[in-house]
């Protein structure tokens, strides 16, 4: 298997190897059922030493993500089963978009309070290497891919798989509202801000501050996305805005 490769920065050797590994994860180019190399091979590709490597596999076998099986290696975790089932189930529903966004509201703020209170330091470090890669000037796909394991990665670190899986649903479901609020450069920056504020909050162990900051990000890029919306709907005012967008 081919690892990438992972890049420096300046916290503890087995941190950035959790986080880099974790994002893998979360990002799917590690797949639930992959068994990563050999310790020994992993840990020479990587430039690190097996010590390193073996304290980042404790972590993130300790948050489920993967399994170390004695004499046969470690193994990408798929979510438990019930997460699992509760996805499958009610994952594909039509949803009422306004019953989706009521939902969002509801979890996510709960949610990042939640990681600013139990955030490991490597979910931090997966948090800030997507901010250290979002821009307003990445194509709409790239920039919603990014916002997408933004709060992916968040629910991680709020260490409840439930609350990952409720995240990925809400997603599903709001998945053209979130379109919208890409298509253009600045609703790519309002989202990227927000993400901004809410991981300094999460950094600064402040759960309050992160659900508020989280409760203004929903709205703003709801109401950007619903005013796009309104300008496709027809018979709708077609005058553009500064962002493109359907102006009274």
């Amino acid at each position: 298997m081919n690892i990438p490769p992972l890049v420096r920065r300046s916290r503890s050797i087995s941190t950035e190897l959790a986080a880099h590994l974790e994002n893998l994860i979360s990002g799917g180019e590690l797949q639930p059922g992959d068994k990563l190399p050999p310790e020994r091979e992993l840990a020479a590709s990587m430039g690190v030493s097996r010590a390193s490597l073996r304290q980042a596999m404790f972590e993130l076998e300790s948050k489920n993500l993967i399994e170390r099986r004695q004499g046969s290696g470690s193994v990408v975790m798929a979510q438990q089963q019930v997460v699992s089932d509760l996805y499958e189930r009610f994952g594909p529903l039509d949803a009422e978009l306004e019953n989706a966004l009521e939902l969002r509201d509801l979890v996510e703020p709960r949610i990042a309070e939640l990681a600013a209170l139990r955030a490991a330091d490597s979910n931090l470090l997966s948090l800030e290497d997507v901010l250290l890669r979002s821009n307003e000037n990445l194509s709409a796909p790239e920039s919603i891919a990014l916002d997408v394991r933004f709060h992916t990665l968040l629910a991680h670190a709020a260490q409840n798989p439930l609350l990952v899986t409720l995240c990925t649903m809400t997603g599903g479901w709001t998945e053209d509202l979130r379109r919208l609020s890409h298509e253009h450069a600045q609703g790519r920056r309002i989202s990227i801000a927000g993400h901004r504020k809410i991981f300094e909050a999460v950094a600064a162990r402040d759960g309050a501050g992160a659900a508020q900051a989280m409760e203004e990000h929903l709205r703003e890029v709801s109401t950007l996305a619903l005013r796009a919306k309104e300008d496709l709907t027809p018979g709708a005012s077609r005058k553009e805005g500064p962002v493109g967008i359907a102006t009274p």
